[in-house]
């Protein structure tokens, strides 16, 4: 009786959720939930939370997170812009957000990370950051809406797509350099102990989009299965129970550098962008899953019209592939879940940005009014609050939700 009641206080103050018992797996072609039951992932990515993008901002030549965070520090200082962000990652994403995110359907959510959140900059980087505790709120907030969620590593160490969307330096050096393969290792099997007893997280999405299409494909494509293979089993040393998701090379898009399966719990992952949306743009990946009996699952597209959306979500479903898609909040924009506002005077922060060169002349004379930015930004970082936001319940509807 005793042991009753234990239960009984455990389930009422949400330690554990009714329809947990185990976590998510697959078999064959198939994503399993905790009850071993096939489910069809339709998710949402919460993009530009803690992998800031410049377009998300409606910058065009300031893109990638820390050339946003050096115009941040023209515009406010790097007190102030310190201030700014711990500000915006607090209310980018929220438990309300979380909470209208299972209300609207969605049975998954996936969350980009830089790793540059969970790691000191300095030498002897330290496996410490604001992003543990940012990850802990929303994987918490997911807990309690019971809304399973996927960990992205967006930017690694080094870069492993070598563009503005991993934070590097215009080359995917990752995959070049030991010390990056190490530290990208070390914070993934840190995350990975972390999360090891959690059942709503579905799994590790281990790198997004490597090997752009620009660089040397002969050479660098031989080194991605390699890479995978020697972080899954670094990860499988704490967590032997969650999902590996293994991204292809050249933007998510070529799976022909992969062999057979080297773990017993992957997940193969696509994403497509800006092609027709019927099944030939993804027969390669139907192909690969039937080959080697194991699923695949369309983990970003987007940003495209309504009537695109519901065409290519449709066809996903029809032939069994789950999918998420991007993003879930933007700046001004019918192309997401929510729509931020975009503060009154916001075009003098997008003119200087988008003129911006690397000269203090420019700074001293193009740069808006000081008292003014401030102004900009405090209301820019009252818009993102989900209360403030617009739905766009067309784009909902074209995820048939």
């Amino acid at each position: 009786m005793r042991y009753l009641w234990l239960l009984l206080f455990i389930s009422a103050v949400g330690l554990i959720h009714p329809q947990q018992k185990g976590f998510f797996s697959t078999k064959g072609k198939e994503i399993l939930d905790p009850q071993g039951k096939p489910v069809l992932l339709k998710g949402i990515a919460l993009g530009n939370w803690l992998v800031p993008e410049g377009y998300m901002f409606k910058f065009e030549k300031v893109s990638s997170p820390r050339l946003i965070y050096d115009l941040f520090d023209i515009l406010l200082g790097e007190r102030e812009a310190e201030k700014f962000w711990n500000k915006f990652r607090t209310d980018y994403i929220t438990h309300e957000d979380i909470k209208f995110l299972k209300k609207c359907g969605f049975n998954s959510i996936r969350i980009p990370f830089n790793y540059r959140l969970f790691v000191t900059d300095d030498e002897k980087q330290e496996l410490t950051g604001p992003g543990y505790a940012l990850l802990d709120s929303a994987v918490k907030w997911c807990r309690e809406e019971y809304l399973p969620v996927v960990l992205d590593m967006h930017c690694a160490p080094g870069g492993q797509t070598g563009d503005n969307i991993d934070d590097s330096y215009g080359y995917p050096f990752l995959f070049e350099s030991e010390e990056n393969i190490n530290l990208t290792i070390k914070i993934w099997t840190k995350l990975a102990d972390t999360y090891k007893n959690d059942p709503i997280v579905i799994g590790y999405d281990l790198l997004n989009e490597p090997i752009a299409h620009y660089f040397d494909k002969d050479k660098l494509n031989p080194l991605l299965e390699p890479f995978f293979k020697r972080l899954t089993a670094a990860i499988r040393t704490v967590d032997k129970n969650h999902i590996i998701f293994i991204a292809g090379a050249q933007w998510n898009s070529n799976f022909s550098v992969f062999g057979k399966p080297f773990d017993d719990n992957l997940v193969y992952t696509f994403h497509k962008y800006w092609t027709p949306a019927t099944k030939d743009v993804v027969q390669d990946y139907i192909d690969f899953g039937e080959k080697y009996q194991v699923p695949i699952w369309m983990g970003e597209s987007g940003e495209n019209t309504n009537e695109w959306i519901t065409e290519f979500r449709t066809m996903l479903e029809k032939e069994n592939i789950g999918w998420c898609f991007w993003p879930y909040k933007k700046l001004n924009s019918e192309r997401g879940i929510t729509s931020i506002v975009p503060p009154k005077d916001y075009d003098l922060i997008t003119t200087f940005a988008n003129k911006f060169d690397v000269s203090y002349g420019y700074i001293r004379d193009n740069k808006p009014d000081q008292a003014k930015i401030k102004t900009i930004l405090a209301q820019y970082l009252e818009n993102i609050k989900l209360k403030n936001c617009f739905i766009n319940s067309d784009y909902l509807k074209a995820l048939g939700l």
